[in-house]
């Protein structure tokens, strides 16, 4: 058997590690379009299906195909700080939730 087999795994796992699920502008800009949506919040996230009931979400600016133009109120666990910025500069509000 090979000596990579035979050694035990090791390494650091660290359990005090916060997981988020990125979601980009993008998808909200696409969520406000279709819906009409003035608030952005977990369950606005959770029954569209970009989030699950216990994921953390930090709210990403990935504005590759397009720009941040919704004048509405997002509340996220996270924001980046482009994020916060291209929010902003549309009108709109952030509120980090705990």
């Amino acid at each position: 058997m090979p000596l990579q087999r035979r050694l035990p795994k090791f390494g650091f796992n660290n359990i005090h590690r916060v997981e988020y699920k990125p979601i980009n502008l993008q998808d909200i800009q696409k969520l406000v379009d279709n819906f009409n949506i003035t608030t952005i919040d977990l369950q606005v996230l959770n029954q569209h299906g970009l989030a699950g009931k216990k994921d953390r979400i930090k709210v990403l600016a990935n504005l590759a195909n397009g720009e941040f133009t919704a004048n509405i109120q997002i509340k996220a666990h996270g924001f980046s700080k482009t994020a916060i910025h291209a929010i902003e500069k549309a009108g709109g509000t952030y509120e980090i939730v705990k």
